[in-house]
């Protein structure tokens, strides 16, 4: 049969099971999961962390490992069970007509070969294509996967391309042979929210372009919607509701319980940290041998009666009217859904106090040997991480700093914390200068006030200390409590502060899950009764639904502690949930700068108007302007002439003469204190429209 001879469903699996097995029990990972992919149809798969979504990827790729089995049911690719396929039809299949795209890209690459030699070896393994061949199809993949310079590509080193750059790479990489199916396993997570919005119209277009189904996996519902025709909402190795984006989407037509609860813990536009608190996800995602009988779902349910959610295994059951729309909830025809959310309690945020925290023409520049950069002699460069950095912070705010990868936020973050030196300007903390000093020369009280937030709270514990213990530790560092007694006193009120119970100060952290982990990071970083806190990208690294408790958790300590919040993100959504005011930086400047109703709304800076086009958002009544960046972020070891967004910026041509290539614009104060760095006049930038609007009904 020729690849393209095919009408049924491209994938098909039924009743499928997996579990993986030790040598103390069995682990069931997946259960009675079912679907279907149909021929050009791209399928979502959402949930969170550890419910199987990628369990059910590698079953269909046949590559569970050597403890992992299907138990029961089938996976069918184009009518053939690949349960029952030899390893030899199977090597077939992987990478010809089924690829997969991983996370990470450089788990997919080969360092030590250059990017072309990789592509060309795809036709000339599956297609025996000749070398002459195959390089051509492989500059011509490059130009699809819209790269600039294919020649340079093609003879580039993997470590040699950015992250986006890579991760097109392994897109190319896995359509060179035209496949039947693609899987995609958070493809886009670890990149940029601007490169994010290229890769997903990269991802569309060439889906379109090669008839290609797909099976998207992410935990991101925006980006569900913006790809997929289809989803299936998974939790606890099962699948709990699925069906087309329109009818799951739409908060009066989804029909389980979790994916409402799912919707409620993100941040669509209109939710706000004061008026309308998200509503978190109530305790925690079960273990696979802590399963409750009946839904898996049912002790966090809203919904739950006992005596019927708890007594026997639920079935996936139809949905009238609607198209292939199915739902395991024994009571889905019985919940009001038209309901009005029973919104989480209004809060009202203290007046902000003064000025706690000032940078002033703040500059951060390192000095690189040539060598070091480019294997070769000559003159030093230097990196201009941060450029004349000015802006305060008062008591009690929260300040959103926000902006792609190399902008310079981690930076700033570092000089704050005196772990790099300030090449130029100052820094007062209370009046203080701080810039200049390092932090082994900062006294207690500095350093206890200044504390950070760490994004990935895996990687911040110490593996073999309880998690009691290393709280302990920090309040010792920083001489409060007069002995072992108090500081254990003050770890448990800690402990309560960030709402984990008592008795998990004497575990590890191993037996603790992600939310939990950022929890004890919190607590660790009041336990000096610090002041300002630098959070940097503190819930990325968690799910949705554990997202929304660990923001509203810090909002809640923020209001009683009157702590000054440094919020680092490049998600704008959470941004604009919990943020005061909005700091946007660019190849380190500062390029916009003022309240969160400022920068959301127009007139925007041009970099601002791109980031807030390219944020995913799960809301079917949402229009947005779609506006895709072109190109990657310049190198801070040559930045371009002139203004620093000027090589991608689509508004340049309504700047006369070559203003934008010749001169770093000043900093202009629109109303209200709203700071814009553009050479953009004042009529053009009335001319700006919304780029987020609800649509009328």
């Amino acid at each position: 049969m020729a690849k393209w001879d095919y009408d049924g469903p491209i994938l098909e699996i039924e009743n499928l099971s997996i579990s993986f097995f030790t040598r103390l029990q069995e682990i069931p990972a997946v259960m009675d999961f079912s679907t279907k992919v149909m021929p050009g149809e791209a399928m979502g798969l959402v949930g969170e962390s550890g419910c199987g979504k990628s369990t059910v990827a590698l079953g269909v790729m046949q590559d569970l490992g050597v403890n992992g089995k299907v138990v029961s049911g089938t996976i069918k690719f184009k009518g053939r069970d690949l349960n029952l396929m030899s390893d030899e039809e199977l090597r077939e299949l992987r990478g010809s007509e089924i690829a997969m795209i991983y996370q990470e890209p450089m788990a997919s690459l080969n360092p030590a070969m250059k990017v072309g030699h990789q592509l060309a070896e795809v036709p000339m393994i599956h297609e025996g294509a000749s070398k002459d061949k195959a390089w051509e199809m492989a500059r011509q993949v490059v130009e699809d996967v819209r790269l600039p310079d294919p020649e340079r590509i093609l003879n580039s080193y993997p470590h040699q391309l950015s992250g986006g750059q890579q991760q097109r790479i392994v897109i190319a990489m896995a359509l060179m042979s035209k496949p039947s199916l693609l899987i995609l396993d958070e493809p886009t997570t670890a990149l940029d929210v601007t490169v994010e919005a290229g890769i997903v119209d990269l991802v569309k277009a060439l889906g379109e372009k090669y008839g290609t189904s797909m099976l998207f996996i992410s935990h991101n519902l925006g980006l569900i919607m913006d790809v997929c025709d289809r989803l299936c909402v998974m939790y606890s190795g099962e699948a709990v509701e699925t069906g087309s984006i329109k009818d799951v989407f739409e908060f009066d037509k989804m029909q389980h319980p979790y994916t409402q609860a799912l919707f409620r813990s993100i941040p669509l536009p209109g939710a706000d940290k004061n008026t309308q608190p998200l509503v978190a996800i109530p305790g925690n995602f079960p273990l696979p041998h802590e399963r409750p009988n009946g839904c898996n779902f049912g002790p966090r349910c809203d919904y739950y009666v006992d005596g019927l959610c708890n007594v026997s295994e639920i079935r996936m059951a139809g949905i009238k009217g609607d198209d292939r729309h199915a739902s395991r909830c024994l009571r889905f025809d019985k919940i009001d859904w038209d309901a009005p959310i029973e919104m989480a309690k209004e809060q009202e945020s203290p007046p902000l106090g003064p000025v706690v925290l000032k940078f002033e023409n703040l500059k951060k520049y390192y000095e690189v040997a040539a060598n070091a950069l480019f294997g070769s002699s000559g003159a030093s460069k230097v990196v201009k991480a941060n450029e004349t950095l000015s802006f305060d912070a008062r008591e009690g705010e929260t300040l959103a700093i926000v902006g792609e990868s190399g902008c310079g936020k981690s930076t700033l973050a570092k000089v704050l914390m005196g772990l790099e030196s300030a090449t130029a300007g100052s820094i007062q903390m209370n009046g203080e200068e701080i810039s200049t000093v390092p932090i082994q020369d900062r006294d207690t009280d500095t350093v206890s006030s200044v504390q950070m937030i760490f994004q990935n709270p895996f990687d911040t514990l110490n593996p073999s200390m309880t998690v009691g213990r290393q709280i302990i530790r920090a309040l010792e560092i920083f001489g409060i409590g007069d002995n072992n007694s108090e500081r254990r006193a003050h770890m448990l009120e800690l402990m309560d502060l960030v709402k984990l119970p008592r008795e998990f100060a004497e575990r590890m952290p191993r037996q603790l899950s992600g939310g939990q982990k950022q929890r004890v990071g919190i607590a660790r970083a009041f336990a000096g009764n610090a002041k300002i806190i630098v959070a940097d990208e503190p819930v990325s690294a968690l799910d949705v639904s554990v997202q929304a408790a660990v923001t509203d958790l810090l909002m809640e300590i923020q209001r009683k502690e009157r702590t000054t919040l440094l919020f680092i993100s490049h998600d704008l959504s959470i941004v604009r949930y919990l943020s005061d005011r909005v700091m946007v930086m660019y190849l380190g400047h500062v390029v916009e700068l003022g309240t969160t109703d400022q920068v959301f709304s127009p007139p925007y800076h041009p970099y601002t108007e791109a980031l807030l086009s390219a944020v995913p958002i799960a809301d079917t009544r949402i229009v947005k302007k779609r506006i895709v960046l072109e190109g990657d972020i310049p190198s801070a070891v040559n930045p371009p002439p002139g203004c620093p967004f000027q090589t991608r910026c689509r508004w340049k041509s309504e700047v006369a003469g070559n203003l934008c290539d010749t001169e770093v614009p000043p900093i202009r104060t629109l109303d209200n204190g709203h700071q814009l760095k553009c050479h953009l006049s004042e009529e053009v930038m009335a001319k700006m429209e919304p780029v987020i609007k609800i649509a009328a009904e």
